[in-house]
């Protein structure tokens, strides 16, 4: 038993469940208001986060117990199960807002697009690692995983999501960088990237997208409309200071910044808790996009390195995403902060990667622990 303790990363057990103890308390403070005037329980978004709370720390258990490379036989069933979830989803998904991304069960919210990123992060760190011997080899090694990449892209574009899509898109990125695939191939990618995205333009290109655009890059010519969410969360974030306002005694989440309790809820933790609260959170994300690099270093087993960087790079990249948005350096995609953020199919994706990710280092832990 204390051996077993003695494998366990509990920098990855503690920062997760910090964040999202945190994004509770937060939560509660940004919509007890707006929860109020829809008619709803004050605690409402909060009781809601916490039972998916619940429910993730027991995937959370499960998958840092499970033997992370066992997925690896479980690999077709997963990714065709969310690819047949995402084609469900086109049919009988509920819109939210103008993306019919959703399904309603109940009280329950369901988005499949985000089980594709953890389903994808292992399709390829397992197809990549099995092919470690021949990825010189483009059109065996390198290309047959790029399908099945792109049929998951696509299917969450047809919804549509651009934000999720983008994500998935840079995580699908940074696990075929890493997997050792020679410069050449990866220049030749990246154009052929370049080529889709030029070819796709004149039919993603829509009137409300080109309107985040000018939102985000011109917010103060287009104030009480498509600039209007971006100059409020500025001034969450200038109001703030150092400290901040104190907790629960925010003005902007009162009806003037919609979602402060979802993706702009690094606004209302800016104007509560200052630059003080938002450096804690920036440094607690990293610390764990750190140590799954650390971890993926560590390995010396290529799949649970890819999946290390896969999920590492997960919440990387949605932080950086989420807080370019609040802060106008991105368009606003409706990608939430992770852990911290209100959306329960979100949460519960991140506690099950954490679990993997949890595994992972075990493994890794116990081969030190073998070696000494």
């Amino acid at each position: 038993m204390i051996q077993r303790l003695r494998d366990y990363d509990f920098t990855l057990i503690i920062t997760p469940l910090l964040l999202t103890a945190f994004g509770l308390v937060m939560i509660y403070s940004a919509s007890m208001v707006s929860a109020v005037v829809e008619g709803l329980e004050s605690t409402y978004y909060l009781k809601r986060q916490a039972m998916w709370f619940a429910i993730g720390l027991v995937g959370f258990t499960v998958t840092s117990i499970f033997p992370y490379r066992h997925y690896q036989k479980l690999i077709k069933p997963i990714i065709f199960g969310v690819i047949l979830l995402l084609l469900a989803v086109l049919i009988f998904g509920a819109v939210v807002n103008n993306a019919k991304s959703w399904f309603r069960i109940g009280p329950f919210s369901l988005q499949p697009a985000e089980f594709a990123k953890i389903a994808l992060i292992m399709y390829l760190a397992s197809v990549y690692s099995k092919k470690q011997s021949y990825l010189d080899n483009f059109s065996k090694g390198v290309l047959p995983p790029l399908i099945m990449t792109g049929i998951v892209l696509a299917l969450v574009v047809l919804q549509p999501d651009i934000g999720t899509a983008s994500i998935i898109f840079l995580i699908a990125c940074s696990v075929i960088f890493s997997s050792g695939i020679r410069f050449k191939h990866l220049s030749l990618l990246i154009a052929l990237g370049v080529g889709l995205v030029i070819l796709a333009i004149p039919y993603m290109v829509t009137d409300e997208r080109l309107s985040r655009f000018t939102g985000a890059y011109q917010p103060f010519e287009t104030p009480d409309s498509d600039g209007y969410q971006l100059i409020q969360s500025y001034l969450a974030i200038g109001t703030g200071g150092i400290t901040g306002v104190g907790l629960g005694q925010g003005v902007q989440k009162l009806g003037y910044l919609t979602q402060a309790e979802s993706d702009f809820i690094m606004a209302t933790v800016a104007e509560e808790l200052g630059f003080i609260g938002v450096i804690i959170v920036i440094g607690l994300i990293a610390i764990i996009v750190l140590r799954g690099i650390f971890i993926a270093r560590k390995s010396e087993d290529s799949f649970g390195a890819l999946l290390a960087i896969g999920i590492s790079s997960m919440v990387g990249i949605q932080a950086c995403i989420n807080l370019g948005a609040i802060s106008g350096l991105l368009p606003i995609t409706g990608v939430p902060l992770p852990f911290v953020s209100n959306g329960g199919s979100s949460l519960f994706v991140l506690l099950i990667s954490m679990g993997v990710l949890n595994n992972v280092a075990m493994n890794v832990k116990r081969k030190e622990h073998e070696q000494s």
